[in-house]
């Protein structure tokens, strides 16, 4: 079994952007610049938007952050977000989600200049992703399909089932399947008899949100797993553990290659947003 490693892959593409990122600056053009917005103060929120902000300062992009108040009216924020769109000096925006009850999510993301879009949210790159165009793609499917890519480089007719319909990973994770030629099924909630659909697949991404709903039992043997997964559950110390949708021991009895959680997706998701700025700024 190969434990399949998003620190190290991670960390090269961080490399790969801040050696860019120097060029750009050599050649005498400015760094790329990514406003990060950030409504309220939830603490899992707060964490998410440091740590972007400190992987931007590491590969040498600059990034501002734009702290609002929980009670802030939607119609501020989104004239906030019409300042960011017209500033030349800012090339991404980043809404960090989940924003307070009173600001509707689809409206704040529709405000947001597609061409900034760095996690590739908005309708726009949505429906160029769907139609296999280029565009700005979500930043955690982006880092799965190149984590698979280390096991596959090539996925043609490869059979992959993605669990999990949401727009930020389910919906867009097969869309890049789709475009690398697998055989894509998704699975979801009301989906019937989901260990003959775990059994037959190649490549299986659970993005579900359930803590070790995926059974070792269930994989095909030699099968390549994605754990998008992040779930808190107590652990025997009485003390709470980050676990994924996949049962992790028992999966890495069958499975031909797993992502741990945490150390798999996570720091793909940062990675492939810096890769999104860095594309926006060009």
């Amino acid at each position: 079994m190969r434990l399949i490693d998003g620190r190290a892959l991670a960390a090269q593409l961080r490399k790969n952007v801040a050696d860019e990122v120097a060029a750009r600056i050599a050649r005498g053009r400015r760094p790329p610049a990514l406003a990060v917005v950030l409504a309220g103060e939830d603490p899992a929120s707060r964490l998410y938007v440091r740590n972007k902000v400190k992987a931007c300062a590491e590969t040498g992009i600059r990034s501002e952050e734009h702290r609002l108040p929980a009670d802030i009216a939607q119609a501020d924020l989104l004239d906030r977000i019409r300042a960011l769109n017209a500033d030349p000096a800012i090339d991404g925006i980043l809404v960090q989600l989940p924003l307070p009850p009173q600001c509707d999510p689809a409206r704040v993301i529709e405000a947001i200049d597609p061409g900034k879009d760095v996690d590739g949210f908005h309708p726009v790159n949505a429906g160029r992703l769907a139609l296999g165009l280029p565009g700005l793609v979500p930043c955690t499917p982006a880092g799965c399909l190149r984590l698979i890519q280390t096991v596959h480089p090539d996925l043609a007719g490869a059979e992959a089932l993605v669990i999990g319909r949401s727009t930020i990973v389910g919906r867009p994770m097969a869309a890049l399947l789709l475009a690398e030629s697998a055989t894509v099924t998704i699975a979801h909630s009301r989906s019937r008899d989901l260990p003959s659909l775990v059994a037959r697949a190649d490549i299986v991404v659970a993005a579900v949100g359930r803590a070790e709903l995926i059974r070792g039992h269930w994989l095909k043997p030699g099968a390549t797993v994605i754990d998008v997964g992040i779930n808190r559950i107590p652990g025997a110390d009485g003390q709470a553990r980050v676990v994924g949708d996949v049962a992790f021991a028992e999966a890495a009895e069958v499975a031909g290659a797993i992502t741990p959680v945490p150390g798999g997706v996570g720091p793909m998701t940062i990675a492939c947003l810096l890769l999104n700025t860095l594309a926006a700024a060009r």
